[in-house]
C-alpha cells in the first residue's frame, strides 16, 4: 500500500491552473441556481401553499404520525435533510479523500440533485409528502456535491489566491441566480399568455432549476483534475469510511483552532442560510408580498450579491479576512434586527431589506470559505470541507428548526426571524476568539499575511 502526497494547485503550470480555476467556477454557476430559485424563492411559499391546502381544519398536517403545524413543515423539511446530510458529507467526503476520486463523487451527487429538483414539476395538489421527499433528497444531494466542490479550492489555488478564487466562485453562482430568476420573472409575469396556471409556472420554474444544475455540471467535470488520494493501492469499503469518518472527528481534536473556527461558523451561518430559505415564506406569510415583488426583492439581492462577494473579497485583500467577515457579521445582526419591524404591505421596505442582505451575504459566505481553506490540512480537504457544509448554502439545520419552533408557538414569523439575531451576535463572539494566524500554521499551512 502506497502513500501518495497530495498535488496543490498551486504548484501547476499557470495556464493550467487558470484553466482549472475556471471550470471550478462553474459549480457554483450551475448549483447556486438550487439555492436561489428553490430554496430561497418558490419551494418555500409553494409547498407552504401545498401543505395547507391538505391540512385539517386546525390547521396540522400529520407525516408520520406526528402533529405539524402547515406553516412550520418547510422549516422543519429543510432541518431534516440536513440531519441526514451530517451522515451523508462525511462519509463522501472521507471516501474522496482516500481514494482521489472527487470527480465521479461530485457528479454522482450533482445529478441526483438535479434530478429531484426536476422532479418538483410534479408537486400539486395536496402532494406535501412528495414536495418533502423531493425537498429532502435534493437538498442533501447539494450540500454533498458542494463538499466536494469545496475540497477541490486548495488545490485549484495556492494559499495566496483562495480570497479572490473563492469570491468569484460566489459571483459566478449569483450571476447564475440573476440570469434565471429573469427568465422565471418572465415566465411567472406571462403564465396567463403562454396558457399555463399560476401554479404551473412555478412547478416549470422549480424543474428549471434542476435542468439548468445538470447541464452546466459537465463543465466542472470536464475540467477539474483528480488529484492522489491519501493512500492508494488498497480496496475502500463504506466500512472502512465509516472508520475514516470516526477518524476524522478525532483528527479534528488535534487542530483545536481550526474546530473554534467552525464551530463559530456553524453558528454565524446557520442564520444567514435560514435568513435564505426562510425569507420568502416571511415575505409571503407575514407581510403580505405577492410572487411578482419576491421574485423581483430576490434578484436584487443576487445582483447586488455580486458586487458584494467582490467588494468584499477586495476589503479583505487589504484588512483582512476575519476582520471582514466580523464586520459582516454585524450589519447581519442590524439587517435581521430591522427585518421585524418591517411594515405589512410595503414593498418597499421589503426591497431595502433585500438590498443590505444582498450587500453582505456573497462576501461573507465566500471569505467564510477562503478563510477556512487555510485551516485544513492537506489531503484532509473534503473530509473537513464535509464538517464545514454542514451549515453551507441552504443546509443549515438549527436556524430553520428554531424558525419553525418559535412560528408553531407563536403563530408569528416575526418572533421566527427575530429569533435569529442570537446566531450573528454568538457567531461573532466565536470568531473574535479565533487567532487565525495560529490557527494556519497549526494545520501546516502558511501564516496568512491579512488576517
Amino acid at each position: 500500500m502506497a502513500v501518495s502526497a497530495v498535488v496543490t494547485g498551486a504548484g501547476d503550470g499557470t495556464a493550467g491552473r487558470r484553466r482549472e480555476q475556471r471550470g471550478w467556477y462553474f459549480y457554483d454557476w450551475a448549483n447556486s441556481v438550487f439555492s436561489t430559485s428553490v430554496l430561497t424563492v418558490f419551494l418555500g411559499p409553494y409547498l407552504t401553499q401545498v401543505t395547507k391546502a391538505a391540512a385539517d381544519a386546525d390547521g396540522y398536517v400529520h407525516p408520520l404520525g406526528l402533529d405539524v403545524r402547515a406553516g412550520s413543515y418547510y422549516a422543519y423539511a429543510v432541518s431534516l435533510s440536513v440531519l441526514l446530510s451530517v451522515v451523508v458529507m462525511p462519509l463522501a467526503g472521507a471516501v474522496a479523500d482516500h481514494t482521489g476520486r472527487k470527480k465521479p463523487i461530485l457528479g454522482l451527487f450533482a445529478y441526483l440533485g438535479a434530478g429531484s429538483t426536476a422532479g418538483m414539476f410534479f408537486l400539486d395538489g395536496e402532494r406535501y409528502l412528495l414536495g418533502g421527499a423531493l425537498l429532502v433528497v435534493a437538498n442533501v444531494s447539494f450540500a454533498t456535491s458542494v463538499v466536494i466542490y469545496n475540497a477541490f479550492l486548495p488545490q485549484v489555488a495556492g494559499p495566496e489566491e483562495r480570497d479572490a478564487v473563492s469570491s468569484r466562485g460566489w459571483a459566478f453562482g449569483y450571476a447564475a441566480g440573476s440570469v434565471v430568476l429573469v427568465a422565471n420573472l418572465a415566465l411567472f409575469l406571462q403564465h396567463e399568455a403562454l396558457g399555463v396556471t399560476e401554479g404551473t409556472a412555478v412547478r416549470i420554474c422549480l424543474a428549471s432549476a434542476g435542468v439548468w444544475w445538470a447541464v452546466f455540471t459537465v463543465v466542472p467535470l470536464l475540467r477539474l483534475r483528480e488529484r492522489p488520494g491519501a493512500v492508494t493501492g488498497s480496496r475502500f469499503s463504506l466500512l472502512d469510511g465509516w472508520r475514516q469518518l470516526a477518524g476524522t472527528f478525532r483528527e479534528l481534536r488535534r487542530y483545536r483552532l481550526t474546530m473554534l473556527f467552525l464551530l463559530a461558523y456553524l453558528v454565524y451561518n446557520d442564520g444567514v442560510q435560514t435568513v435564505i430559505t426562510q425569507a420568502s415564506v416571511f415575505g409571503s406569510e407575514e407581510l403580505g408580498v405577492d410572487q411578482t415583488t419576491l421574485i423581483g426583492a430576490v434578484l436584487l439581492v443576487q445582483v447586488l450579491a455580486v458586487a458584494g462577494a467582490l467588494l468584499m473579497g477586495r476589503i479583505a485583500a487589504r484588512h483582512g479576512a476575519k476582520r471582514t467577515v466580523l464586520g459582516s457579521l454585524v450589519a447581519w445582526t442590524v439587517i435581521v434586527g430591522a427585518g421585524y419591524f418591517l411594515p405589512a404591505g410595503a414593498p418597499l421596505f421589503f426591497f431595502a431589506l433585500a438590498s443590505g442582505i444582498g450587500l453582505v451575504m456573497g462576501g461573507s459566505q465566500a471569505l467564510s470559505r477562503s478563510l477556512y481553506a487555510q485551516l485544513v490540512p492537506a489531503g484532509k480537504e473534503a473530509e473537513f470541507f464535509s464538517l464545514y457544509e454542514v451549515s453551507d448554502r441552504g443546509t443549515s439545520w438549527l436556524g430553520p428548526l428554531v424558525f419553525g419552533l418559535a412560528y408553531q408557538l407563536t403563530e408569528s414569523y416575526r418572533a421566527a426571524i427575530i429569533s435569529l439575531v442570537v446566531f450573528f451576535v454568538l457567531g461573532f463572539v466565536l470568531l473574535l476568539r479565533v487567532p487565525v494566524d495560529r490557527a494556519a500554521a497549526a494545520a501546516g499551512n502558511p501564516e496568512p499575511e491579512r488576517i
